[in-house]
């Protein structure tokens, strides 16, 4: 994870999933919080789906974000769709908590999708990645060369 944007979309992705532990601890506390789960089962699982793919995403693992893009798609996009469809046939039927769940669905979906396309643009994610930093060292064939050198000369007798 060289990348700046990389390492601001990992922070975000970790600062979204605290956020949905908050959610769903406050909605099985039965106290009231800003935005209800949708469902309190699967808030659980995806909370557990999530951790797995932020170390994927962390990892630089395609499958990590696609998992990632597909879990909160799933979720978060059935409530916009449907919230979408009351806005569209009348905008007084949304409340203001209804107002920002939406919002907060369409961080959800907008997230994992900017995760996919960093993913997707990183070239440094492929195989056999060059760093500058160390490659320097390890791939300098001149400096194998000369300690292959030394080396055959140190022929010490033994008695």
């Amino acid at each position: 994870m060289k990348n700046f944007s990389t390492w601001l979309l990992a922070c975000f992705v970790v600062m979204f999933w605290v956020f949905r532990i908050i959610v769903a601890l406050m909605a099985q506390m039965g106290q009231d919080f800003v935005v209800q789960p949708f469902n309190e089962t699967m808030e659980i699982i995806l909370l557990f789906v999530v951790l797995v793919c932020v170390v994927l995403i962390v990892k630089r693992k395609l499958t990590g974000a696609l998992i990632y893009l597909l879990a909160y798609g799933m979720y978060f996009g059935t409530d916009v769709v449907s919230k979408v469809g009351l806005l569209i046939e009348d905008s007084s039927q949304l409340s203001a908590s209804g107002y920002l769940g939406l919002i907060i669905s369409f961080i959800g979906i907008i997230l994992p999708i900017a995760v996919l396309l960093d993913l997707l643009a990183d070239k440094g994610r492929k195989a056999h990645p060059t760093d500058k930093k160390t490659d320097w060292f390890y791939k300098n064939e001149q400096y194998d060369r000369k300690l292959d050198d030394r080396a055959d000369k140190n022929n010490y007798r033994t008695m």
